[in-house]
């Protein structure tokens, strides 16, 4: 696939921006925001794509010389604005990668094309060293601001752009396209599609991450054997987990979907809407051993072991009131 066909969701950006494209009407400046993982990059490069091709109007064609380019990311009127420290992006950055480049022409097409991720991270002297490209920009500059939030922009900055704000993906979209392009089956995708909240980004991480795949078969196996195994046994699988980079709230999140399964099963005795499909006859035999009241005190104590580690509470302390809870309920 090429041009914006590639682009799981965010209709409603894509039309904008291809009526734009169509109308020879493209804006100076973009301001896109999204979450981590929501494409918010791979929208800017297809849009610097089509704004370089030299074959279509209101798309990239992804055959001609300079979709190639842009692809391989040797286009020269395509430029990405890098930073050394990881939280910064400072004035002097901007000063030489953007606010002095731009007022070089484009070496062999009709736009220039920046595209700063991390906008955020832009100190005030470097939005307003920015500021004064925004305000006169030349006629073939595009700028395009890559932010997970606009607010932390100046008014000046935002004012300036237009902003385009990339909402979470549907999920049958992001389900579809794991299990076609990735070959996960349906339960695992379900998985990663509730952690991944709308982010198709998170969801395809997920779903070829071999840690999230170990904390999942983990997960399960102490749910399965929580009764049987003594507190300190469980203790220390759980501390085993962190030496995985998926991290040990995504631990105790799994565990909490899982109970969420056990509750809605109890209440349904249906399987169609459970994320662990896969696990029926453990979560039927759960929900057959356990009370309304005492899953409820479950996942309350999930709430409160996360709320635990986020302030700093000894892990050893918290993992073992947790399972506590779970073997008495």
């Amino acid at each position: 696939m090429a041009g914006f066909s590639k682009i799981i969701g965010h209709e409603s950006t894509i039309q904008h921006l291809r009526q734009a494209l169509a109308a020879d009407r493209v804006a100076h400046a973009y301001l896109i925001e999204g979450e981590d993982g929501s494409g918010k990059k791979l929208i800017a490069q297809t849009f610097a794509e089509a704004l370089q091709c030299q074959q279509l109007k209101d798309d990239a064609c992804g055959e001609c010389v300079s979709c190639h380019k842009a692809a391989s990311h040797n286009h020269p009127d395509i430029l990405y604005v890098t930073h050394e420290k990881p939280n910064l992006i400072s004035v002097g950055e901007i000063r030489s990668q953007l606010v002095g480049d731009v007022q070089v022409r484009p070496y062999e097409s009709p736009y220039k094309v920046y595209i700063v991720e991390d906008a955020e991270k832009m100190n005030t002297e470097a939005q307003n060293a920015l500021l004064k490209t925004l305000e006169e920009p030349p006629e073939y500059a595009v700028i395009l601001l890559l932010t997970v939030n606009a607010q932390s922009l100046l008014e000046t900055i935002r004012s300036r752009c237009v902003k385009l704000e990339l909402k979470p993906v549907k999920d049958e979209l992001v389900e579809a396209y794991l299990m076609e392009h990735l070959q996960i089956p349906d339960y695992q995708a379900r998985l990663c599609l509730a952690f991944a909240q709308g982010s198709i980004g998170k969801a395809m991480e997920l779903a070829s991450s071999e840690s999230f795949a170990q904390i999942r078969s983990t997960a399960v196996m102490l749910v399965s054997r929580a009764r049987e195994m003594e507190i300190s046994q469980l203790a220390g699988i759980v501390r085993e987990m962190t030496r995985y980079k998926v991290t040990i709230r995504d631990f105790l999140d799994i565990l909490a979907v899982w109970y969420r399964d056990v509750l809605y099963f109890k209440a349904t005795t249906k399987a169609d809407a459970l994320i662990f499909r896969d696990q029926l006859q453990q979560i039927r035999q759960t929900a057959r051993t356990s009370s309304y009241e005492g899953i409820e005190t479950i996942l309350e104590a999930i709430r409160v072991a996360q709320r635990r580690l986020e302030a700093n509470v000894n892990f050893d302390l918290t993992m073992e009131l947790l399972f506590m809870t779970i073997k008495e309920n």
